[in-house]
């Protein structure tokens, strides 16, 4: 009996050992939950196609065949690259993704990001022709203009329905490509009204994004952003196996369905700091007035003595893991 018991201790403690191991990933995580930031527009507003009497601006004709692939989706582990490869935003695979808010306050770096959303309810206002166009180009054509570093966060179907203009970010060495999840749906619950992600499937929801964003080629990143910044313990927990970097931000615009310029440009400026990520959108039915916040935007950027860089060129932030 003695010889049994030591046995069955044996085979108990080898147990305790292995749950230790995997706990960082599979077991409860101490991570607090992220709550939404504010944004313009109220709580339903992320998930409409933005209020009538939108500004109409000339849109890029979307594609009938998104030449994009629409795989399903893919092994998430296959998808992540190693720590190792220099990815920007690449992590260790099988362990809690960092999460980054800002680099480091020393120096004169920022970093613009641009949220490029869509939901299902967004292409179906497209569709109904209740909505001009999702993809402002107009601040595409500023930034190219002068010159200016930026990171696009892409949803899966906003890169689908816009593949050329997907492909011209691709093309400029300027930009980087991220992810911003398949068609931005909420990751927790109370998430700006967005229809909810289930749990099972928020895994390869990313890594399907990842597998539309990979063909476009240009400086791809392992960084990604949930939509309205809505993330709790699961959330982070289901990209373990993606070898990611959450990338949330300090400086939030307002230019979801803002009614004017002014104030994206002072909620941008009043609050940048050496080390921001800015938080834009390129969403021109829901976000119609950032392109005439951005001028504005970059001057007084310039004038703090504050300079542009991509999100893997910000000090402090994980270029590669």
């Amino acid at each position: 009996m003695i010889p049994a018991v030591r046995g069955m201790r044996v085979i108990v403690a080898l147990a305790i050992l292995v749950a230790v191991l995997v706990a960082g990933c599979s077991g409860p995580s101490k991570a607090s939950p992220r709550r939404a930031r504010p944004k313009a527009g109220g709580a339903g507003a992320a998930a409409s196609g933005g209020p009538p009497g939108a500004r109409s601006a000339p849109a890029p004709t979307p594609s009938a065949t998104p030449s994009a692939p629409t795989p399903s989706a893919p092994t998430p582990s296959a998808a992540a690259p190693s720590a190792s490869t220099g990815t920007p935003g690449a992590s260790t695979v099988g362990a809690l993704p960092p999460v980054l808010q800002h680099g480091m306050r020393a120096g004169n770096k920022v970093a613009l990001t641009f949220d490029a959303d869509m939901t299902d309810a967004m292409l179906a206002t497209l569709r109904s022709g209740a909505a001009v166009s999702y993809a402002n180009l107009a601040v595409i054509d500023q930034l190219e203009r002068r010159g200016i570093p930026a990171t696009f966060f892409i949803t899966g179907e906003w890169a689908e329905q816009y593949p050329d203009v997907v492909r011209r970010l691709a093309a400029n060495p300027r930009f980087e490509l991220a992810n911003h999840s398949y068609r931005h749906g909420a990751f927790t619950g109370n998430c700006y009204n967005l229809p909810r992600v289930p749990v099972n499937e928020m895994t390869a929801d990313v890594a399907r994004t990842f597998t539309v964003l990979e063909p476009f080629g240009g400086r791809q990143t392992r960084y990604f952003r949930f939509p309205g910044l809505c993330h709790d313990p699961a959330a982070l927990q289901a990209l373990c196996g993606l070898g990611v970097t959450v990338v949330d931000g300090d400086v939030v615009s307002g230019d979801p369905f803002a009614t004017a310029a002014g104030p994206i440009v002072h909620n941008v400026l009043s609050t940048v700091r050496p080390g921001s990520i800015v938080i834009m959108h390129v969403t021109e039915a829901n976000a119609q007035f950032t392109d005439e916040a951005l001028g504005p935007i970059l001057d007084g950027l310039t004038a703090a003595g504050l300079r542009p860089v991509p999100l893997s060129d910000l000090d402090g932030a994980p270029a590669a893991r």
